[in-house]
């Protein structure tokens, strides 16, 4: 790579950090207004800062009830952060660039390309077009299957706002909800058994998940999956494991437990596909989590970790990262020289990057759980839980997070940042074709972080 590409890239990584930069401060004075929280008071600077964080980073850590503590303005302002930060900055900016039609220069169309992990230019200016008409098509079409359930509950214009922020809280990968009006920091435990709202978020996470480039590739291609590319199938099929292999674990393990007898066979099978799916990033739970198993709570974490794919709306070391380790350790267990699947070789530039996305999240993730535990004087496997929903950008907790100290919080604040915006370095793992390899099998680009 040349110094030129490579001033290039670094621009663009400067361009995409200031820009989560500058909407997180802007969103913390906004939620600072006296009219963004119910009391009418201004809200701390740090409880400010970490809720427009957690929004922007679409995490969903909070240390104040969304539902209870922040106005309708300010929940708006959240739901705001949370779709800024789902679709990505660089892409709600290209987005008001192109409806004021005003012309995509060459310097913010490869600055796309990275934020989305495109392998290329050309035709950005129409995915993004199709990014935003897909997203917005999907959220409303998840906020009417759920408006019948809210409405019900709540009537209708609270119905119409609950499903509309509940929808664009999943599919951006967020766990943001309102349910605190039933019982403070609940998420969706009173839905436990409920299809609709199960089903939906859920379909929702996953489909937030995937990636934009998998989006267009199951557009162009439809059913074809043979022709899609390398990345799509890996994505299609490391998120299609991480969904089955988890369910059953805590179908069969967790939820035999006498901790879960009173639930009923339909209950544990929501609460397994569930629970399997919202670790990834989404921070929804239907269920206590402080009541899982150590062995439980360890599985989450993992899933955690890992997050959803490239390019979409969630965090974590993504899908291809831990594909690509597998893969790498299978072929090393297997004496073959290169790792490979789909009858494509992956190279050891992508083995190098995903290594070092995995030693840069455990190292991150380990020390600030470490930190926290001595500080709070809390169980490590506890601080660890909390340190890896902030890492990978999930929002899951066990219930301690309102109730740690402001030096706890800013470990927090710098590890969602950290997990949203700081693997985007890393996105041009691309085949550079310079070395030579033993393997006969044909290559092909993917990104792992």
């Amino acid at each position: 790579m040349g110094t030129s590409m490579r001033k290039k890239h670094i621009s663009s990584f400067q361009i995409i950090i200031f820009g989560f930069f500058m909407v997180i401060f802007i969103g913390s004075l906004i939620l600072m207004l006296p009219w963004a929280t119910q009391s009418g008071q201004s809200a701390s600077f740090a409880d400010a800062l970490f809720t427009s964080t957690s929004a922007v980073c679409v995490t969903g850590l909070i240390v104040q009830d969304t539902a209870t503590y922040w106005s309708e303005f300010g929940q708006f302002i959240i739901l705001i952060l949370i779709q800024i930060g789902g679709l990505g900055v660089v892409t709600m900016a290209v987005s008001f660039a192109v409806l004021s039609g005003r012309k995509i220069g060459l310097m913010q169309r490869s600055t796309m390309a990275e934020a989305i992990s495109a392998h290329q230019v050309g035709g950005i200016v129409r995915l993004t077009e199709f990014i935003l008409k897909t997203t917005f098509g999907i959220e409303c079409l998840g906020a009417v299957i759920m408006f019948p359930v809210f409405y019900k509950e709540f009537g209708f214009i609270k119905g119409i706002w609950y499903a509309v922020f509940h929808s664009v809280s999943a599919f951006c990968n967020a766990g943001f909800d309102l349910m605190g009006i039933k019982s403070q920091f609940s998420s969706l435990t009173s839905y436990a058994g409920h299809p609709v709202i199960n089903f939906t978020i859920m379909f929702l996470i996953i489909i937030g998940g995937i990636g934009f480039l998998t989006w267009g590739e199951m557009r162009a291609k439809k059913f074809k999956f043979k022709k899609y590319r390398l990345q799509a199938k890996v994505i299609l099929t490391s998120t299609l494991i991480l969904i089955i292999v988890p369910a059953l674990f805590f179908f069969f393990y967790e939820f035999s437990l006498d901790s879960w007898k009173n639930m009923s066979f339909g209950e544990r099978i929501l609460g397994a596909l569930f629970q399997s799916v919202t670790p990834r990033t989404a921070g929804f739970n239907t269920l206590d989590l402080a009541a899982f198993s150590e062995t439980g709570q360890a599985m989450i974490i993992c899933l955690m970790l890992i997050g959803g794919s490239p390019g979409s709306t969630a965090g974590g070391m993504k899908t291809t990262t831990a594909a690509v380790l597998v893969l790498s350790a299978a072929a090393v267990f297997a004496h073959r020289d290169s790792a490979s699947c789909f009858g494509r070789r992956i190279t050891d530039d992508i083995i190098k990057n995903a290594s070092t996305i995995l030693l840069m999240y455990l190292i991150l993730f380990l020390t600030g759980g470490m930190v926290i535990s001595c500080i709070e004087q809390l169980p490590i496997l506890t601080c660890l839980f909390e340190t890896a929903s902030a890492i990978g950008t999930v929002g899951l907790t066990l219930g301690i997070t309102p109730q740690l100290s402001l030096v706890s919080r800013f470990i927090l604040i710098g590890l969602m940042f950290f997990g949203r915006v700081g693997g985007l370095n890393l996105i041009f793992a691309a085949v550079s074709g310079k070395h030579v390899y033993a393997s006969k099998l044909p290559k092909e680009k993917i990104t792992v972080g």
